[in-house]
Parts: C-alpha cells; sequence; structure tokens
C-alpha cells in the first residue's frame, strides 16, 4: 500500500469511527473527535508521539484564537436572556416592521438575538410572543414560529460569536470580522425564503393558541381575522428594559470588530490607530459587550442572580470549546500527515469549486449525526488543511462549513424537536413540512449565494 492509500485509509477509518462513536455510544464528541483524530494519524503513516504531539498543539492553537471570544460571548447572552432584552427586542421590531408584518418582525428578531444567545434558547424565550402574537392578530402559530426559527437559525450558523461559527472561524484561520461580514450577509437571502415558505405553510397548516395557553385549536385560513398586536403589548413592554438599553450589548462589539477589520484592511496602524485597533480586537470588543450588559441591564437582575447566570453560560461554553478545540487537533493531524495536501491536489483537479468542499462534507455529517454544530466544526477540521494551499477565499470557506450543516434537521437535531413540539405540530408528515423543508431550502439558498459569492470574491 502506498503512503497516499494510508493516509485516506486513515481519513476514512477516523471518520467513521467518530460517526458510529457520535451515533451508537455514550461517548461525548469531545471524546470521539480526539479517538478519531488519534486513529487518523496513526494509519495515516504518523509516529505516535507525533500523532500526540499534533493533537495537543491544534488543541491549544484553537482554543487560543476563540477561547476567551466564546466565553465572553456565551455569558453576555446569558444576561441578554434573563432579562428580557430578547424579548424587548422582539416588541420593538414589530412595532418598526407595522400591522399584518409580524412574520418578518419575528424573522429579523431572530436574525437579531440569535448572535449572542443559542438558537434552541432563543426561542424557546420568544415562543410566548409567537403564541401571543398568533392569539391576538389571528396569523398562524406555524407562520409565526417558522419566520422566527429560521432567523434564528440563519445567524446562528452563519454569524460569530455564536460558538460554531466562531469555532469553524477559528480553525480556517479567518478575521472574525470578516466571518460576521458575510454571515450577516448569507443570513439575509435565507431569511427572505424562509419567511415566504413561512406564511406559505401557515396556510396550510392554520392552527392557533387556545386562550387558555395550554394547548392549539386548528381552523381553515379562510377564518382568519386580523387583529391589531401592538394595541395590547404595552403592559408587558412596560416590564423589560429600554431598546437601546437591549441592544446595545450586542451592536457595540460587532461596529468595534467591524472597525478594527476595516483599518486592518486599509493599513490604518501605528500612533492612535493602535488604540483604536485594540478595541476592535474580538476580545475586547466582546467583553465590553458584556460590559454593557452587565451595567445597562443592573436594574433587571440582582447581582448574585447576574454572576449565577454567567456562570451557567461559562458551562455551557466549556463544552462547545472542547469540540471546537478538538476539531481543531483532527485538522492539524489532517495537515501534519500530509492527508490535507494529497486531498488538496485531488480536490485541485476536480470540476466541483473547491469552495463547495467544506459545504457538503458539514451536509453529510449534518444528516448522519444531526447536531450543527459538530458538523460544522467536523467539515472545517476536515477540509481546512486541504484548502490550505488552495487559492481559496477561506472566509467563504468557514461560512461553506457553517452554513451546509443546515440541511434537512429531523429526529437527531435538537431544535427539531423545540420548533415543533412548541408549536404543536405532533404528526410526522406535518413535523418534516414545519422544519425539516424550511431548513434544506435555507442550505439550498446558502448553496447558491456561496457559489454567487464565489465567483465574485473567490
Amino acid at each position: 500500500m502506498t503512503l497516499e492509500m494510508q493516509m485516506l485509509l486513515g481519513l476514512a477509518i477516523g471518520i467513521t469511527v467518530l460517526i458510529l462513536l457520535v451515533l451508537k455510544t455514550k461517548i461525548h464528541a469531545f471524546l470521539a473527535l480526539i479517538i478519531a483524530a488519534s486513529i487518523t494519524g496513526l494509519i495515516g503513516g504518523m509516529e505516535p508521539l507525533k500523532v500526540v504531539n499534533s493533537i495537543t498543539s491544534g488543541f491549544g492553537n484553537t482554543l487560543a484564537s476563540i477561547g476567551i471570544v466564546v466565553g465572553l460571548g456565551v455569558m453576555m447572552g446569558r444576561i441578554l436572556e434573563v432579562t428580557g432584552a430578547a424579548e424587548k427586542l422582539a416588541y420593538s421590531l414589530i412595532r418598526l416592521v407595522g400591522k399584518k408584518k409580524e412574520e418578518w418582525a419575528m424573522a429579523i428578531a431572530g436574525y437579531i438575538v440569535s448572535i449572542p444567545i443559542f438558537v434552541d434558547s432563543a426561542f424557546v424565550i420568544l415562543n410566548p410572543l409567537v403564541k401571543s402574537l398568533s392569539r391576538k392578530t389571528g396569523k398562524s402559530v406555524v407562520t409565526l414560529g417558522v419566520a422566527l426559527a429560521i432567523g434564528l437559525a440563519a445567524t446562528h450558523h452563519a454569524v460569530p460569536p455564536t460558538p460554531g461559527p466562531l469555532g469553524v472561524a477559528g480553525i480556517f484561520g479567518v478575521d472574525i470580522g470578516e466571518m460576521i461580514f458575510w454571515g450577516l450577509i448569507f443570513a439575509v437571502p435565507i431569511i427572505i425564503v424562509g419567511v415566504l415558505y413561512a406564511k406559505w405553510i401557515g396556510k396550510r397548516i392554520y392552527q392557533l393558541p387556545e386562550e387558555d395557553g395550554e394547548g392549539f385549536v386548528r381552523k381553515d385560513s379562510s377564518e382568519m381575522v386580523y387583529n391589531n398586536f401592538l394595541a395590547a403589548s404595552g403592559d408587558r413592554e412596560k416590564e423589560l428594559p429600554s431598546l437601546f438599553k437591549s441592544f446595545f450589548p450586542i451592536l457595540l462589539p460587532i461596529i468595534l470588530i467591524f472597525l478594527n477589520t476595516t483599518l486592518t484592511a486599509l493599513e490604518f496602524t501605528g500612533g492612535a490607530w493602535e488604540y483604536v485597533l485594540f478595541l476592535g480586537q474580538p476580545i475586547i470588543a466582546l467583553a465590553l459587550g458584556l460590559v454593557a450588559a452587565i451595567y445597562g441591564l443592573a436594574n433587571y437582575m440582582k447581582r448574585e442572580e447576574a454572576l449565577e447566570r454567567m456562570e451557567e453560560g461559562m458551562t455551557t461554553a466549556g463544552i462547545i470549546l472542547l469540540v471546537t478545540g478538538a476539531g481543531g487537533a483532527l485538522g492539524t493531524v489532517l495537515r501534519d500527515s500530509g492527508t490535507g495536501d494529497y486531498l488538496a491536489e485531488i480536490i485541485a483537479g476536480l470540476p466541483l469549486p473547491a469552495i463547495l468542499v467544506p459545504f457538503f462534507i458539514a451536509s453529510i455529517v449534518r444528516l448522519i449525526q444531526g447536531s450543527g454544530t459538530v458538523a460544522m466544526i467536523t467539515a472545517a477540521s476536515i477540509s481546512a488543511p486541504i484548502l490550505a494551499n488552495l487559492d481559496v477565499n477561506l472566509a467563504l470557506a468557514a461560512q461553506a462549513a457553517a452554513l451546509g450543516a443546515m440541511l434537512f434537521s429531523y429526529f437527531n437535531d435538537s431544535l427539531f424537536w423545540v420548533v415543533n413540539r412548541m408549536l404543536g405540530i405532533t404528526k410526522l408528515k406535518e413535523q418534516i413540512l414545519v422544519w425539516s423543508v424550511p431548513t434544506t431550502l435555507a442550505w439550498f439558498t446558502a448553496l447558491i449565494m456561496l457559489v454567487i459569492a464565489n465567483a465574485i470574491v473567490g
């Protein structure tokens, strides 16, 4: 067997073991990635001690670039959750977008809220508003719920500091400002397609919450009578933080990071610019955003509660960091073993655009094991060493790994159950229509956008 065949065999067995461990055993994805990295390196011809060195250096280098940022982002998200800031954003957007456009307001709310807050948690937080909107306006809870969920999923997959795309950016070595920029752009057409589908499916599954809030009632869409929701929302809004206090912690770090990326690209360095660049470093920008969240929303929680909520966020961040670091370890093993270079040579001769390699790897892993985060981290780990020596825009490649993981959310994805159960959808066919189909439409929209973007700036 040639060395090249040995490397490919090591990768194939390593990925197979990774998928089987995640699907069929009680082993966590973190440990499964470490085991897969070890198998890939050993079978691929690396010396045993070099495999260990690659794993530890890959793990450490990945966390060095994104570890603190993930922790800060998750803590800020928890503060926005418990103080009602996320809910305030949704109410304000409904008022801004106007009557009879509530589904667009919910999608935009999801687009913003899911940047710092985990998608499952964000849907749970805003679902009472979805039900209230449906009950008061007469619009199907399915229309409003799917619109919200697709908005949440779009930025959850594409925009740091959400841990998944942040980890992907770290593995590819992409500037976080660039990752945010492209993520915000790609999420827009995804949301437009998602809302149009939400309006269509809501007419076919016309369901309203019952007045007691405990169940749902199915009606014919011809019975719909629109009512003005905003007229009855004043009391709840009075209990929430102001719009400025709610939105500022999200907006501040994004502006600072964008400013840093722009000034760096324009080569504004030295002197006073160094301080501006300092503030725009993701670690500092997210820290300032967290401080703004803590003190701007201080009146809506006690000191002990703030510390407790932030520690809850840190616990969640720890799991994400371990998985991301392990993904970086697998990528380093592929790079050090030479497997990445060999695969790059093969792919360079294929008619397939190299930008789609991480996209389809993420799609396959997502279909097999369900977790979008694991899928995008795995895809980035495998494809980053392959694309490193090809003429590819790595920011687009990172987005490809992140967005490829949107494909066909199904039973093995927690968000599939969260969305369907909270919207009162129990039949299998309807569950697929309500969430599996729109995520696949989002995936296909992302595919088209990536191809177009790659043709322009790739």
